[in-house]
This record gives structure tokens, sequence and C-alpha cells, in this order.
């Protein structure tokens, strides 16, 4: 991964497997968090969590093929569900103050309102996370707990180096593959098997794919604290 930065930056270069991820980013002038064209334009992943602007790099193969297959499952079952609304491709909720941006959500129609090119305020009944490279199973668990401690009332995370999905409420955590059905609170008719959820990535539950084994690379970061906001983006 390339990080750009200003000319007058001595860029520093780190293996990639050095830098933990998401990366705090400066949140660049007249910021507001309620207002998305107001966010860095960045090449990447944003969210806004304990007043820190976090920075997460582009899905790697598997992360997004398994993103795309999910919401077409969820897509598909929303036909016969009208009275619910599957949001995708970062789905932006604004709870509490913070921002997170699901692979996946599904909210109640009634509750979401007319559209208004902004972030949704009210906490979906369903949020999904997919494993990616920067993104350990730990790391899920924590922003699942994030998303039930506001309101969601289930996360699924699906991680397609193992080809599992992990089922999580506040009631419990299970953990589901292959024909295994999964559910969710609320949400009737919803019952996709663990496999078909990975069905692009091939035959075999928990067969190996590229990320199952990670090769060293490097991304290059200027670290000078004084540049960095104008470095990593331009703001709106």
């Amino acid at each position: 991964m390339q990080v750009r930065f200003s000319s007058d930056d001595a860029p520093v270069t780190l293996p990639r497997e050095s830098v933990r991820f998401p990366v705090q980013l400066r949140t660049p002038p007249r910021f507001r968090v309620d207002r998305p064209l107001t966010w860095p334009r960045v090449e990447g992943r944003l969210e806004f969590v304990k007043g820190a602007l976090l920075y997460m790099p582009p899905c790697a193969d598997d992360q997004q093929d398994v993103a795309v297959e999910v919401a077409r499952v969820l897509g598909n079952w929303s036909v016969e569900h009208p009275e619910f609304v599957v949001g995708g491709n970062e789905a932006g909720m604004l709870l509490d103050g913070e921002v997170r941006a699901a692979d996946v959500a599904v909210w109640r129609r009634s509750d979401v309102g007319s559209y208004r090119g902004r972030f949704r305020r009210v906490p979906p009944l369903l949020a999904i996370e997919v494993a990616g490279t920067d993104e350990d199973e730990e790391t899920l668990l924590q922003k699942a707990s994030w998303y039930l401690s506001h309101g969601v009332k289930s996360v699924w995370l699906i991680l397609p180096a193992t080809r599992e999905v992990l089922l999580v409420t506040r009631r419990r955590t299970r953990r589901l593959r292959g024909e295994s059905q999964l559910e969710a609170p609320g949400l009737s008719g919803l019952h996709p098997t663990a496999d078909a959820l990975f069905r692009q990535l091939g035959v075999g539950s928990g067969a190996p794919h590229a990320s199952s084994s990670r090769t060293t690379r490097t991304a290059s970061f200027g670290f000078a604290c004084s540049a960095f906001a104008r470095a990593c983006f331009s703001s709106a």
C-alpha cells in the first residue's frame, strides 16, 4: 500500500506487518462527523470512534468477494421482505457521536425514514463485518461489542480464512461453518448457510486461500506530525 505525502515530507518505508491498523489520522479543518462531505478523501476506509479518525486500507481480494456475496444474499432476502432495507459499501451509521461503517447492515425501513445523503442515526438490527488482512478475530469481536453497546441487536463476523461465521449477540457468541444456518433476531426468513457466504471463494469449507499466508509487503508512511493531515488527505 502506498500513502502519498506532500513534497516537503521525508517518507519512511516500513514493512506493512509492523504497522498496526487502524491508523489514526488528524481530522481536517471544518470536519464534522455528521457531514460525509467534510470527511477526508482517501483510498481506503474511515471510521470515527472515541474522538479518533481511523483509517483502514482498501479490502483485499477475499474480503471484497465475500462482502459482495453477503450483500447479494441479503439483497435477495430483502426482495421478499420490503419492510427492511439492506445497506452496504461501508454502510455508515452515526450513533452517540461515533461513526462505524459496516460491510453490510439491515435496518427496519420504518426506522430510517427518507433518504437525506447523511449517515443513518438509528442502529441497524444486524451489522455484518468481513475479516480482512489487517483485522484479526479479536479486533472484530471488539467491533462487535461496540455495535451491541450502541443498540445493534446482533452481529455477524465473517472469517474468510477459516470459512467460519461468528454470530454475536448480548447473550452469547456462536461459531458456525459449513451447512449450519445463520439467524438474526427480528429478521424472519434470513437463514443462509455459512458456506453460502463463501461461494465465490470456491468449493470446500475451510479451504486455504490467498490471505492465509501473508507475505512481506511495504507501506510508505511519512510521520511528520505537522504535515500529517494535509499529507494523508485533502479536506472538503
